[in-house]
């Protein structure tokens, strides 16, 4: 695949993004990149680490030719509650930093480009179960609507242009690695996290809210298969993958069956506005007949893997 470059490498998918890649294609030909959040220890001593301001192409452009990267992963955005919060903010990140990835991939002839969308392109008038790849999209949030732009961007330079762009449309991930970056679907690491510490934890949604999610191992699978499938076999440049749906309610008792002593309460604000317009499951029959997508984790797999997990990172840092 040749030297890959990833953006929003010190965010949540990102940070693991690296870490798988590097693992498969070699140290040295990743090329980590972040702006805003300090690079942890492990990210700069794994590998090659370079600030990078996505809105700044100019200074893109000389990254990727002076380090002849050919593949570009672009992870680095606002996310749903945070954008929400600074819509603006949310606004000029998301559109402006994948309009310069797109242009610089057109102009220096990139491979590929893998993008990342998310559910919240949906809204109140799409199918709220097993959501199809082609649904309505009428997003109620800024960050929803920015993931639509860069869907339509997406398929515009690959129809236009010529440019390799994929991307999955992710539902919410949980990760064991990295603490929440803003998103609505956060309560479910957050639970996690208390529930470890053995504290209390008060959910911002209700505990009747069903949401898709996947557990980041399987996000990050989603994310290199698709980027190593054969082109000629993909039939859409935007895919719906998943693994698992389940309510607060699920969550806090599939937790409880390892930690039974948990106690949880629910207080929604404004972020359960938000989940309300998301769909519930997702359908996502294309990107496994294009190029064989399965998920590893359900929720039972996946909440004994996050304690454990959560328990050794817990005692490492005291």
């Amino acid at each position: 695949m040749g030297k890959i470059l990833v953006t929003g490498a010190c965010g949540q998918i990102g940070s693991e993004l690296v870490e798988a890649l590097r693992k498969r294609y070699g140290r040295d030909s990743v090329l980590a990149t972040g702006h805003v959040t300090k690079p942890s220890k492990n990210l700069r001593n794994s590998g090659p680490f370079q600030y990078l301001n996505v809105l700044d192409r100019e200074q893109m452009a000389k990254i990727i030719v002076d380090n002849d990267v050919e593949t570009l992963y672009h992870m680095a955005s606002i996310l749903s509650a945070v954008g929400e919060r600074n819509p603006q903010l949310c606004y000029e990140v998301n559109m402006g930093g994948l309009y310069n990835v797109l242009e610089v991939a057109r102009i220096y002839k990139l491979e590929r480009v893998m993008t990342a969308s998310s559910i919240a392109v949906f809204g109140r008038s799409t199918p709220r179960y097993n959501t199809p790849d082609d649904a309505p999209m009428f997003p109620t949030t800024m960050y929803g609507i920015t993931k639509v732009c860069g869907e339509l961007m997406t398929e515009y330079y690959y129809r236009k242009f010529g440019v390799d762009a994929r991307s999955i449309r992710l539902p919410g991930v949980i990760s064991s690695e990295t603490m929440p970056g803003g998103g609505t679907t956060d309560y479910a690491v957050e639970m996690f996290y208390a529930a470890v510490k053995g504290k209390h934890y008060t959910c911002f949604v209700r505990d009747d809210t069903v949401l898709p999610m996947m557990y980041m191992p399987d996000a990050i699978k989603a994310l290199i298969e698709l980027a190593e499938a054969d082109s000629s076999k993909l039939k859409h440049r935007v895919y719906n993958v998943t693994s698992m749906s389940f309510s607060a309610a699920e969550l806090e008792k599939s937790i409880k069956e390892i930690i039974p002593e948990f106690t949880c309460d629910y207080k929604p604000d404004y972020r359960q506005e938000i989940a309300d317009s998301w769909p519930r499951s997702l359908d996502d029959s294309a990107a496994r007949a294009d190029w064989n997508w399965k998920p590893r984790y359900d929720l039972t797999a996946m909440t004994r893997d996050m304690i454990r997990k959560l328990r050794v990172k817990l005692r490492q840092n005291l």
